[in-house]
């Protein structure tokens, strides 16, 4: 089930969502991913389209052109621009909460964005960026 409000997605779970290895992971991102479209809930960055088609080459051997056709596909829902005001917020972002530049400019971008929810495994599943909120959809709930 998706989380409530706008949600920006990171690299990680649209790669699941075209990575048949993880039968679990990909069937979680691609209904993910359904349902975020489907009501229009959906954001991600220019950076996370550049490191999808990085990984879909390297990490699922796709050639250039068909890396590039699933992320023009992705670039159809709405795409925060990196740029140098998102970058020195990233700067700062990086060294107040000890994070990657990274993972900096992703909750930056998702701050940019106006969402609710940032959907990745790469951060700690409910860590908080203000109104921002981290969750890891493969996280199994402790029984």
């Amino acid at each position: 089930m998706a989380p409530a409000g706008l949600c920006f997605l990171d690299t990680n779970i649209l790669l699941y969502a075209l990575d048949p290895r993880d039968p679990r992971k990909q069937g979680l991102a691609t209904e993910l991913i359904r349902s975020t479209s489907a009501a229009e809930r959906v954001v991600v960055s220019t950076q996370v389209l550049i490191e999808l088609f990085h990984n879909l080459q390297r990490k699922l051997g796709l050639d250039r052109e068909r890396a590039a056709r699933a992320c023009f596909a992705f670039a159809e829902w709405p795409v925060v621009a990196s740029d140098l005001p998102l970058a020195m917020k990233a700067m700062a972002r990086a060294a107040q909460s000890q994070l990657s530049i990274w993972d900096a400019m992703i909750v930056e971008a998702a701050l940019r964005g106006g969402a609710a929810t940032l959907v990745s495994e790469d951060l700690t599943h409910g860590q908080r960026f203000g109104a921002l909120v981290v969750c890891n959809p493969f996280e199994v709930p402790a029984a």
